[in-house]
């Protein structure tokens, strides 16, 4: 659970930093779904928690 912002900011400069890496290793012109699964398994390798395509209820 993030508890400031420092903690926010700090995830938000490592998830964008995988994704310029994934971006990087796989180039342009791949599907959505193919960044999307190597996004999540490059945050895992880094050592994170993730969850993928959660349903979120909108009232």
């Amino acid at each position: 659970m993030i508890k400031s912002k420092y903690e926010l900011n700090a995830l938000a400069f490592a998830t964008i930093g995988c994704a310029i890496e994934v971006h990087s290793y796989l180039g342009p012109g791949l599907l959505e779904s193919v960044y999307h699964a190597c996004l999540i398994q490059e945050l895992r390798v880094k050592g994170y928690s993730v969850q993928s395509k959660l349903l979120v209820p909108i009232f």
